[in-house]
């Protein structure tokens, strides 16, 4: 009834579990797992099964992802859209967890991110569900190998799970490692971190100690390390690939590898001399664009949002991807170019500046910025000068 990961196809696992079976079968370091096909009902033989399934596992602390036929594609990546459940144990638990999983499909941000990309929306019944144990990381991430030949590897990580560096819930550090394996590196402000709740299972957030929010993430072994994996996982996979990663000690393991669906703007390198009026982020999605801002601080904001308004936010979640459709541009205070939000961005042809610090409070509501998405820059505009008025009461 279930498929064991190592044996994962396409036909029978979607794209997300037959990937990582391609990379577990050739011995890169893939939490073992296994897929519950669609097609196959919830039901008390599931449950048995998945008991099964678990207690070969050693009954860990799993996550519940999607493996949907059509994300992680070459063109529509779907990143962040289906529901992930990170942190649960035990066949009951597991079971609800596929099933909240499946009836993602019906999510107003799935079906509106379908329909703007062109493609078409699955059925409950035609997902395949991930199940693999949760690795408690140390530090995670996400890493973009290189998109065109002498390009870099582009490394983005934070502490803990790596929910907060797809989310954007934080600023991660970014590392850029050129093909001679020269790192520069900048520092994220990393304030928070998720990890596994050891006592009620599911997940906690917490703050990160002052001091190791301004600590490297990773050392220069670390990052070699990883940029060598990549280039493996690229070469194996045949193209450039987004891949999701996980650090245990010393040991790095693979949880997500995907084609790159669009180009990422370049690394900014800016000079220390910035001009008045204009905020510097991160490079999230190329383009620029001049129009009204519209402050939007959590899900009751929505409404106000108007077409081609740019919205300006702490950050942003999959059920913050509809506003996207009808934006001009983002603007957010946390996050980084290889998050969730920024690929989306990037899929929509929007653009996008991330992890400007306090954006949300420096940007007046309605005030005409200008947003570069390629420089990472945004321009806070003068409103014009009042007309004067001639005498009898008509303006000039």
């Amino acid at each position: 009834m279930l498929t064991t990961l190592s044996k994962a196809t396409r036909a029978d696992a979607g794209g997300k579990a037959a990937t990582l079976g391609v990379l577990l079968r050739a011995g890169l370091p893939v939490p073992d797992g296994f897929v519950v096909p669609s097609g196959i009902d919830d039901g008390e033989s599931l449950h048995e099964a998945v008991a099964r399934a678990l207690a070969r596992l050693g009954d860990p602390v799993v996550a519940v992802r999607s493996s949907a036929m059509n994300e992680d594609g070459a063109v529509a990546s779907a990143a962040g859209q289906y529901e992930s459940i990170i942190g649960v144990r035990g066949a009951d638990a597991v079971c609800q967890a596929i099933t909240k999983c499946r009836a993602s499909v019906r999510a107003a941000r799935v079906v509106d991110y379908w329909a703007h990309s062109g493609g078409e929306s699955t059925r409950v019944a035609e997902i395949p569900v991930l199940v693999q144990p949760v690795i408690e990381a140390d530090a995670s991430g996400v890493m973009f190998t290189p998109q065109h030949a002498g390009g870099p590897t582009r490394i983005e990580a934070s502490w803990g799970l790596g929910l907060a560096v797809v989310g954007g819930t934080v600023t991660p550090d970014a590392y850029h490692v050129s093909p001679d394996t020269t790192i520069d590196f900048s520092l994220g402000s990393k304030a928070t971190r998720v990890d596994l709740d050891d006592e009620r299972d599911g997940l906690i957030t917490s703050t990160v100690a002052p001091d190791r929010r301004s600590t490297r993430t990773l050392d220069d072994a670390t990052i070699t390390a990883l940029a060598e994996l990549g280039n493996r996982i690229a070469i194996l996979l045949g193209g450039p690939q987004d891949i999701e990663w996980a650090l245990a000690g010393s040991t790095v393991s693979v949880l997500q590898a995907r084609p790159i669906t669009a180009a990422l703007p370049p690394r900014e390198v800016r000079d220390s001399a910035d001009a008045i009026g204009t905020l510097n982020g991160t490079p999230g999605s190329h383009g620029t664009v001049t129009s009204a801002a519209r402050i939007v601080r959590d899900p009751s904001d929505f409404p106000t949002v108007r077409p081609r308004d740019i919205v300006v936010c702490p950050y942003t979640d999959p059920a913050w991807m509809p506003l996207f459709t009808i934006a001009a541009g983002v603007v957010t205070e946390t996050g980084g170019a290889l998050s969730h939000a920024a690929i989306v961005a990037r899929e929509y042809g929007i653009p996008a500046v991330l992890g400007i610090d306090g954006a949300t409070t420096q940007i007046e509501n309605s005030a005409r910025i200008t947003l570069n998405g390629t420089s990472g820059t945004v321009t806070i505009l003068r409103p014009d000068p009042a007309p004067r008025r001639k005498e009898g009461g008509t303006s000039s």
